[in-house]
């Protein structure tokens, strides 16, 4: 009878709680917003390509531009031996579900999302492939994007499916 009569408070309260709640304006994102407009400018990066023969440094570019609204988008080059990868994307916080959204594309035929996981200040983005292409037909490409502390980190990583091989490289960027 106890348990009743308070799930019965309860009830009321959160009644009167509900109307007041909804009435609240709604300015969140603008601190994500700001975070992601923090990365606008000019990076460079340097890491090593490993699972070769030898490591081999891989040097990257990396220019982040202000998008429309609450993205920022980017586009890189990353040079290793006398090859050349290019990357393009965008990075938006999208209000109305409370996340960040990250798209990648190369000219490796690799296009990937995925959603931010937020753990303390960091904002990881595992990027995987939307769908599988004939020029990748033989490895899966993955992707990783990393913002921490106005320093942007981003790893590649190809497993080569009839071997089982990998090769993988991590970035870091600075301005």
């Amino acid at each position: 009878m106890l348990l009743l009569k308070y799930l019965k408070y309860l009830f009321a309260l959160a009644s009167l709680l509900v109307p007041i709640a909804t009435t609240i304006p709604a300015h969140a994102g603008q601190a994500e917003i700001d975070l992601l407009a923090s990365y606008v400018g000019n990076w460079k990066g340097e890491g090593l390509l490993v699972g070769g023969e030898e490591p081999e440094t891989f040097t990257c570019r990396m220019t982040v531009a202000k998008g429309q609204q609450s993205k920022i988008n980017y586009t890189g080059r990353c040079t290793l031996l006398n090859k050349n990868l290019t990357v393009a994307g965008t990075i938006a916080y999208i209000d109305a579900a409370r996340q960040y959204q990250a798209l990648m594309s190369s000219n490796t035929a690799f296009s990937g999302s995925a959603i931010g996981k937020i753990r303390g200040k960091t904002i990881t983005f595992e990027l995987k492939e939307r769908s599988a292409s004939e020029q990748n037909g033989n490895m899966t490409i993955g992707s990783t994007i990393l913002l921490r502390d106005n320093i942007i980190t981003v790893a590649f990583g190809i497993e080569f499916n009839d071997s089982g091989k990998t090769m993988t490289t991590s970035v870091p960027f600075s301005r």
